[in-house]
């Protein structure tokens, strides 16, 4: 039987809109860490990709972990809602070295054997998860001199009520850098993307270093 939280992303999942055949580039395959298309930074963000084995939390259709699997990752997707990983399988699984398991990202990391390179979310489970119990289970499957980067929305005046399945973590910078370094992360570096129209949301965007 799936979790209510299951539940809760799988009739988000029914809503999913494919993304773009290809983007402004005339690119198949990209990865963008913002809200908006064709905005902001890419790839580089992570750093050297070929043969780096990494891990997306909260994968959904695939497109962005599909992307660093035709620059050389070795990647796995986790996502909560079962329907996502089928249908990240289906669209991407052709490309080999990458991989999408349907999970809870604090379930998958606290059983997982695998270590990682690095490790993401884009508006992903990092998003939706006690920072306290979910980054140090990151920390503890990443490799020395790993990367982890993730980013959602700027920080609100009111975080969701306690009590709710799925709560968004809208966290400010500095309480992210707080607990990225509770969880023995390093090298932390925090910033917010502005939006591409002014008045409109940006982005914030943190990423942080394994010794």
């Amino acid at each position: 039987m799936s979790s209510p939280k299951a539940e809760i992303w799988e009739r988000y999942a029914a809503k999913y809109k494919p993304r773009r055949a290809t983007n402004a580039a005339g690119a198949t395959t990209w990865l963008n860490w913002t809200q908006y298309p064709d905005h902001g930074p890419d790839e580089t963000v992570l750093g050297e990709l070929r043969g780096k084995r990494v891990l997306e939390l909260g994968s959904g259709a695939g497109a962005n972990l599909a992307h660093l699997a035709t620059l050389g990752a070795v990647c796995t997707g986790v996502d909560i809602a079962p329907s996502r990983a089928d249908l990240a399988l289906k669209a991407w699984g052709h490309l080999g070295e990458l991989d999408f398991i349907s999970a809870d990202a604090i379930d998958y990391l606290a059983t997982a054997g695998e270590s990682f390179d690095i490790v993401y979310s884009i508006f992903g489970a990092v998003w939706f998860s006690d920072p306290e119990e979910l980054l140090p289970l990151v920390r503890k499957r990443m490799t020395a001199g790993g990367v982890l980067a993730f980013s959602h929305p700027p920080a609100t005046q009111q975080d969701a009520k306690p009590g709710q399945v799925v709560q968004q973590r809208h966290l400010s910078n500095e309480r992210w850098i707080e607990h990225l370094v509770a969880a023995g992360f390093h090298e932390i570096e925090a910033e917010i993307i502005n939006a591409p129209e002014p008045g409109n949301p940006g982005t914030v965007l943190l990423r942080a270093h394994v010794a």
